[in-house]
């Protein structure tokens, strides 16, 4: 599908989505207050739209902002159906963070979570997570097809005991004969959250909404169950750095 040109925001924006922003430290998990938050379109880091900060939840208010028409997002082969905005935060004694492509649709509520590092742990330049096209809209390559018989001569147990819901789930960063390539770490509910902003729209009908969760949720226990490994696209990884998850 050949894309618009024009991709940080829609010439023919008509409808309004809304976003709030929740900021902790990535040691604890601890809301920081008075962070300072720039909201501003992707590819125009001078345009900025809101200025917000957060409250002692750590927490700002819930903006709206400017999106193509709901219809884009409801039919196939249609322009960008989201806005891709950049939010820039900074606080007191924190690593400034940059988190760019934030995609907000018409009619439906974004959350995007932050993580920032205290100064005195890390001397690091600006933080800056790219979140990367969504995958009904961009381009990437098929999915890795899969043997239909599993081989069964792995050392250990191949089918768990019990069903297991995981607190934590490990997504490999590359393809699943990589052995170079790094293991992160990632709470199953955000796992899940992350999987299905990346492969639906929040516009979506309620009940497709749920028939898509399940079908992820299963997959994923599925090879949790079986001991499978998962194995993800780099972009993916970059997504749930960002952490973000939209709602109705």
């Amino acid at each position: 599908m050949e894309k618009p040109i024009l991709k940080s925001m829609q010439t023919d924006e008509t409808d309004v989505g809304r976003l709030q922003i929740n900021v902790t430290a990535d040691v604890g998990q601890i809301p920081i207050q008075n962070a300072t938050i720039s909201i501003s379109f992707t590819g125009e880091p001078d345009s900025t739209v809101e200025t917000l900060n957060t409250d002692s939840s750590g927490q700002t208010d819930t903006v709206s902002l400017r999106t193509p028409p709901l219809e884009y997002s409801l039919t196939p082969n249609s322009p960008m159906p989201y806005s891709e905005y950049t939010v820039s935060v900074t606080a007191p004694g924190y690593e400034p963070v940059t988190v760019s492509g934030v995609e907000v649709l018409p009619d439906v509520t974004a959350v995007q979570n932050i993580e920032m590092t205290p100064s005195e742990v890390s001397q690091e330049p600006e933080e800056t997570i790219t979140i990367p096209d969504h995958t009904l809209y961009g381009d990437y390559p098929p999915k890795i097809p899969e043997d239909e018989i599993k081989p069964m001569d792995e050392t250990g147990e191949i089918v768990l005991s019990r069903v297991v819901i995981p607190e934590y789930i490990i997504v490999h960063d590359g393809v699943p004969s990589d052995s170079t390539a790094g293991n992160y770490y990632v709470r199953y509910r955000d796992y899940i959250k992350n999987v299905v902003s990346s492969e639906i729209y929040a516009t979506w009908p309620e009940s497709a909404i749920y028939a898509n969760t399940l079908a992820i949720m299963s997959v994923t226990l599925n090879r949790v169950y079986t001991e499978w490994c998962l194995g993800y696209h780099k972009s993916l990884v970059n997504q749930f750095k960002g952490k973000l998850f939209t709602m109705n």
